[in-house]
């Protein structure tokens, strides 16, 4: 009797490892690796503003820039709070603080692990390319880049096969249960097949429900959300070409940007400050985000037909008409943003929200201007408050400033958090 029990026990422990085994190899899966496409946004939110990949701006250049340090925690560490390693010693980091004059790297404490190796990964993955942005790897059609892809998929499907894997052996290890109990006389049940059986039939409602929640709550959340939105306009302008080759200032079309609520989109008689003269497309190949490529002298032709322009005759001849642009960035209307707040007040670059506009041949919203995305950066940006008497109702955090207790002011601490400050 005792050795029957014995036995059974041992069967018990091995279906048990089998499910045990099965369940660490599916969590195993699900760990994601670094994610450059996140990193980029992040990126440049927070770091485009000092550093480039390739060259020196106000930071180093960051290619290879894991190389450069003796250990990946303390890079991280670096990230976090650099005056922290300054503090420690470190000999490479208080070289480079020394070789910067002495300007101390921005904290951002909010950064998790997980968000740092994202940028690092981006970093490493940008610096795989040539310096003028052309990759030394595959290029897509039309000349589009390929960017990093999100394995989620993968993982997801790899989770799913051993998932199965498990609920095969142990139906398996039941079956030779039931066939050693059998050769040694041994009364046992027949076992219940796994699509039978009401434990393994509540554990998949459980799961799905599980997972049909998770994606219900997102898409709930991501209403009125467009992250990415490229709609095609009536006239292909690129970005690229005009802010990014000709460095034309965004100030120049954009004139409401620093002086009210809205940047304004421009009207045609700022495009024809210079088009009266330009009438013909000579840059480098322009494509649609799908590789159709574009006659930019056609697209400028479409400009003369909306406002009426003979280049011939070098005069209007005909009434003029608006140009019907589709609006990208869009918030809801119960939500205040002020440009000019922003962008003279913050000191805001405008790709911090936009994304590398002088990059894009055609533009889309490259952040998805949820609530959470802008905490974040009012939670790490850090105020002009130094001499700024507009803040001088915050004595205490200047005191602090000056007795060394925090090194900067983030607009978080200053009430950017505050409900009424974004919404009526």
């Amino acid at each position: 009797m005792y050795r029957r029990v014995s036995i059974r026990m041992r069967k018990h422990f091995v279906s048990v490892l089998i499910l045990c085994a099965g369940l660490v190899l599916s969590v195993s899966t699900t760990v994601k690796a670094a994610d450059p496409g996140k990193g980029k946004a992040l990126f440049q939110q927070n770091c485009a503003s000092c550093h480039n990949v390739h060259k020196r701006v106000t930071g180093p250049a960051l290619k290879d820039v894991e190389g450069r340090w003796s250990d990946k925690k303390l890079l991280h560490q670096w990230i976090h709070n650099s005056a922290s390693v300054l503090a420690s010693g470190d000999q490479y980091a208080n070289t480079l603080y020394n070789e910067y004059n002495k300007q101390a790297m921005p904290a951002f404490p909010s950064f998790t692990d997980e968000d740092i190796d994202n940028i690092l990964a981006y970093i490493s993955q940008e610096g795989a390319k040539e310096p003028g942005g052309g990759a030394k790897t595959a290029v897509a059609a039309g000349g589009a880049e390929e960017s990093g892809e999100d394995n989620s998929l993968l993982f997801g499907i790899i989770t799913l096969i051993l998932a199965v894997v498990a609920l095969i052996l142990m139906q398996i290890n039941s079956n030779l249960n039931k066939l050693a109990a059998d050769k040694e006389g041994v009364a046992t049940p027949d076992p219940v097949p796994f699509y039978k059986n009401k434990a393994y039939i509540a554990l998949a409602i459980v799961v799905l429900f599980m997972v049909g929640g998770y994606f219900t709550i997102q898409g709930a959340i991501g209403l009125g959300r467009q992250k990415d939105y490229m709609p095609e306009q009536p006239i292909h302008y690129s970005h690229k070409v005009h802010a990014g080759i000709n460095q034309i200032n965004c100030l120049y079309c954009h004139a409401g940007a620093e002086k009210s609520k809205h940047a304004m989109i421009p009207s045609e008689n700022i495009c024809m400050n210079c088009h009266k003269a330009i009438n013909e497309y000579h840059g480098p190949d322009l494509f649609t985000a799908e590789g159709k490529k574009i006659n930019g002298s056609a697209e400028i032709a479409k400009l003369y037909d909306y406002v009426g322009w003979d280049p011939q005759a070098q005069k209007y001849t005909k009434p003029g008409k608006p140009i019907e642009w589709t609006k990208i960035h869009n918030l809801p209307d119960h939500v205040y943003f002020n440009h000019s707040q922003h962008v003279v007040a913050g000191k805001q670059q405008c790709q911090t929200c936009h994304g590398a506009i002088q990059e894009m041949d055609e533009v889309h919203q490259f952040a998805d201007l949820s609530m959470g995305w802008c905490i974040n950066c009012h939670r790490t940006t850090k105020v002009q408050f130094a001499d700024n008497k507009y803040y001088s109702i915050f004595e205490k955090f200047h005191q602090d400033v000056k007795d060394g207790k925090i090194d900067s002011v983030t607009v978080e601490m200053v009430g950017g958090t505050e409900c009424q400050k974004c919404h009526y």
